[in-house]
């Protein structure tokens, strides 16, 4: 019989539903059942795509004898750490306080009042060398919750205390903002890189787009060229590694190895949504044909496999394993390939894609490139053979389609989906295909449409998660941050005032509902969320950026758009608030560096006044042809009210003689109105960030 998650919308709980573990979701009715028996609650925390999540799965809470201990001793709950990132975040805090690490599945025991008193991540059934057993764990924890219960409970409030720490640090006196903050994580940084293949440390080696994006704005401030040769080194060789699915685009989360070849095969939309935004940008800058196609792969990914066809929404993730076994469906080996492409043909892909009989990884292939395929290249291809290397890769895409396929996790979660938003966008611009633009839009419309919740207040309000109809939770910091990012985008993008009207009003729903208005920063909850044992703050990055450092970024963004002042000084405030995380550990705050080189250095403000719909796509379409690191974009049709957020610049910013009208600015000056096309043009080429070493 299935357990309480079979009526949950989550994949994650949903595949938990038929385990013989009495599972509850996190709900009045497990914690309620928690304080009336005094029973500790088993909470355990993971989510689709998590490989060691489906391992404990299998060896665990399957098995009939641990799930008996299970429910004889404990209140089970199950999360979803992507509905739920809250719970995650300060039980994830509970652990590494504990262990020094952390990771998923993350396994804790509260007592019934929610407090932490011991935890871990994965354990085995049965002790495994130096890691103890399940088993073992279960019953030392019931014996410490019976035997020594005024300690647990003792040491669960000192632990709990450490949590509601977490966080900004202490307050610091006067202090200025500096571009020396961000040079000591640059140099943080390169001695961290690997210039040999690229990425930071040596394994496993994850994606920091972050980090890669701090790297290209501050070669731009600083013309130091190290620093554009490790972006493009980290790019290259992600793009030429096993990281990257050579058939079908996207990239997996990691690799497992130093030189990207063998990847943890899962797919998660975050990461393919900020690495499109640092190729893109790398792209503009070097024009890279191997950076075109790696966008344009990996986006038509996202449209083929991650897009639901009806709403137009992003699926969340897709999962490492199929039929049990992990990466299966992504390796290969030569003689599959020759079946499918013939003596000839197959034998040159497998030359040229790393497919031997030895295998690179579990005695199958990954697929991966040593250099570009380009015509001009050392390898010396021609043309026919690149043309018929895309035919077999076309063929053996359509093959592998015929194989079970890694799980699809199909909830759509407003913060993923604005990272995918704000570069597909982009993309649709600098590409010139209204494809990439118009799957940004639909997107961005259906969240608004189908995600939104009646406010008591003039707020904008927003779900944090849909699937199926349903959309539920009450949305966090990040949601409300990312997509007003890219709302911003999609203004700059298209010069559709609804876009900015709709970013300022997440902008002020942040102020009003998550702003911590006595110590400064905001909170990851907003104020009429469910109480839990603390309000976390976020400002040190994660596989995604923290709330905190995207909302410090927009708030600067959009302050410099807007000539907001308030928006300006809370950006700073905010960054001063984490002025301690930044000093003790730079290399971890990528975002909220990039928030303070937005907030400090000459951001290019460009405002378009013109009644010309044709002359406006001209000149957005010279403005997103190179790199500027730094810059807004915003169009005023004289003669119109326009958006409340620009209303005060659309009195000033006038048409000169009837003519479009270029206006840039910068604090809050502007130079002199341009309308000559030469002397425009020539004003943004000299703007665009180029590579004089290549």
């Amino acid at each position: 019989m299935p357990n309480k998650l079979a009526s949950e919308s989550s994949p994650y709980l949903l595949q938990h539903q038929n385990n013989p573990v009495d599972w509850y979701p996190w709900g009045e009715e497990a914690l309620q059942r928690a304080k009336d028996e005094n029973k500790p609650i088993f909470l355990s925390i993971g989510y689709s795509a998590c490989h060691w999540c489906h391992v404990m799965e299998h060896e665990s809470f399957e098995d009939e004898a641990i799930a008996g201990l299970l429910n004889e001793k404990f209140i089970n709950i199950k999360v979803d750490r992507e509905e739920r990132p809250d719970l995650d975040q300060i039980y994830m805090n509970a652990v590494q306080i504990l262990t020094g690490h952390g990771g998923w599945p993350m396994s804790v025991f509260l007592t019934p009042d929610l407090k932490p008193f011991f935890g871990g991540t994965y354990w085995p059934p049965k002790q495994r060398g130096q890691m103890p057993g399940f088993t073992q764990i279960i019953e030392g924890v019931e014996r410490a919750w019976i035997n020594r219960n005024d300690q647990a409970l003792a040491y669960a409030d000192e632990l709990t205390e450490k949590i509601r720490q977490v966080g900004f640090g202490d307050s610091i006196g006067e202090t200025h903002l500096s571009n020396d903050l961000i040079d000591a994580a640059l140099v943080a940084l390169e001695n961290n890189f690997d210039f040999q293949h690229g990425g930071f440390g040596s394994s496993p080696k994850f994606p920091n787009a972050m980090n890669l994006e701090l790297l290209l704005r501050s070669w731009v401030r600083t013309g130091n060229q190290t620093l554009l040769d490790m972006v493009t080194l980290n790019l290259d060789k992600m793009a030429l590694g096993g990281i990257y699915d050579h058939l079908g685009g996207g990239f997996a989360r990691y690799s497992v190895d130093a030189r990207w070849l063998v990847p943890h095969f899962e797919k998660m939309l975050y990461d393919n949504g900020q690495l499109v935004d640092i190729y893109l940008h790398a792209f503009q800058v070097t024009g890279s044909p191997l950076y075109e196609a790696t966008i344009r792969q990996t986006c038509d990914y996202i449209l083929h496999t991650m897009t639901d066809s009806e709403f137009g929404c992003f699926f969340s993730t897709e999962d490492a394993d199929s039929e049990g076994e992990e990466g299966k469906f992504y390796v290969w080996s030569p003689k599959e390939i020759l079946e499918v492409l013939g003596e000839d043909r197959g034998t040159r892909f497998c030359e040229i894609y790393d497919i031997t009989e030895s295998g690179n990884f579990e005695g199958q292939s990954i697929l991966n490139l040593s250099q570009p395929l380009e015509s001009d290249s050392a390898n010396g291809l021609s043309t026919t053979e690149l043309n018929s290397l895309e035919e077999s890769r076309q063929s053996l895409f359509e093959h592998r389609a015929k194989r079970i396929r890694p799980g699809l996790d199909d909830k759509v979660l407003v913060s993923w989906n604005a990272l995918m938003i704000q570069s597909m966008a982009q993309v649709g611009v600098v590409l010139e295909d209204t494809k990439y633009l118009e799957a940004a839009i639909q997107a961005a419309d259906f969240i608004l449409e189908h995600m939104t919740v009646a406010s008591e207040d003039s707020n904008l309000r927003l779900l944090h998660s849909w699937r199926h109809g349903q959309a539920k939770l009450n949305a966090y910091l990040d949601d409300y941050s990312y997509l007003a990012n890219a709302c911003t985008t999609l203004y700059e993008c298209t010069g559709d005032d609804r876009w900015i009207q709709t970013a300022g009003e997440l902008t002020e729903t942040i102020l009003d509902h998550f702003h911590d208005n006595e110590n400064g920063g905001f909170f990851f909850t907003s104020d009429d969320h469910e109480s839990l044992i603390t309000r976390n703050k976020d400002s040190f990055d994660s596989s995604v950026p923290s709330g905190n450092s995207m909302t410090a970024y927009v708030l600067a963004r959009l302050g410099k758009l807007c000539n907001n002042v308030k928006w300006l000084e809370l950006s700073e405030q905010t960054i001063l608030n984490s002025m301690k995380i930044l000093e003790r550990a730079p290399a971890g705050c990528g975002q909220m560096l990039l928030a303070l080189d937005f907030l400090l250095n000459d951001t290019q403000e460009i405002v378009i006044a013109s009644e010309s719909p044709s002359e406006l796509e001209q000149w957005r379409k010279q403005i997103f042809s190179g790199f500027i690191a730094r810059r807004t974009i915003a169009y005023l049709q004289p003669n119109q009210d326009g958006v409340a957020v620009l209303r005060d610049m659309s009195q000033t910013k006038t048409l000169l003689n009837g003519q479009t009208t270029i206006y840039i600015c910068h604090d809050f000056s502007c130079q002199n109105p341009l309308t000559n096309h030469g002397e425009i043009k020539a004003v943004f080429d000299t703007m665009k960030a180029t590579d004089s070493s290549s």
